[in-house]
């Protein structure tokens, strides 16, 4: 979504997997506004597994059971996600142009996201810009649009694992993936390294 924003508002920049703590101190003098989009960590896990299983470019995973441990010590998928997902929660306490959200409402409800992301930023877009926004990031369309499914990308081997796989129709595919051990180590895990009450992930919809 903020990346299709960019095409009307071209001022915009996109980065991924940046900690706060890396960005230069000009960034932050200069209030710079930020869009930051979490995902579940189960969800994450599986989506990461089966993006390593088809980019070349990225470490061979292994089996799921080990890329799964892996995972939980921060040793896979560009570092740990829970250090990620806590140091910009806790910078949105002190930093007001902080926007978090989540992966899961936008499944749940995109155009709802689309206001409340519009209401951050300042835009009043019409009811045909939004729709026209919309349209545009939904699974199918996206899935079909070369500038976001990758399908020219030649590390990625799509036959082994579409780089646009389940994201936008399942949440909860890691239930497809987890064994009832696995589920119950990583859920004790997770509470060791989550102890923030005020952030809450929804594992299903």
């Amino acid at each position: 979504l903020p990346s299709l924003l960019m095409i009307e508002y071209p001022s915009w920049r996109s980065a991924n997997l940046v900690y706060p703590q890396v960005l230069n101190n000009s960034f932050w003098q200069q209030r710079c506004r930020i869009i930051y989009v979490a995902r579940n960590a189960k969800d994450n896990v599986v989506s990461y597994f089966h993006f390593a299983r088809m980019n070349s470019a990225l470490p061979e995973p292994g089996d799921w059971s080990s890329y799964l441990q892996e995972f939980m010590e921060g040793k896979r998928a560009f570092w740990s996600w829970y250090d990620h997902v806590n140091n910009w929660w806790e910078k949105k306490e002190t930093y007001s142009n902080l926007y978090y959200m989540f992966y899961e409402d936008l499944i749940e409800d995109c155009g709802r996201e689309i206001d409340r992301l519009c209401s951050f930023l300042g835009l009043s877009p019409s009811v045909e810009e939004k729709e026209r926004v919309r349209a545009s990031v939904t699974f199918d369309s996206m899935r079909q649009n070369k500038m976001t499914n990758y399908s020219d990308v030649k590390t990625m081997n799509h036959k082994v694992s579409p780089f646009m796989r389940k994201g936008g129709i399942v949440c909860g595919d890691w239930k497809n993936h987890f064994t009832v051990a696995q589920n119950e180590k990583f859920d004790e895990d997770y509470k060791q390294k989550m102890k923030n009450p005020d952030l809450k992930f929804r594992f299903e919809i």
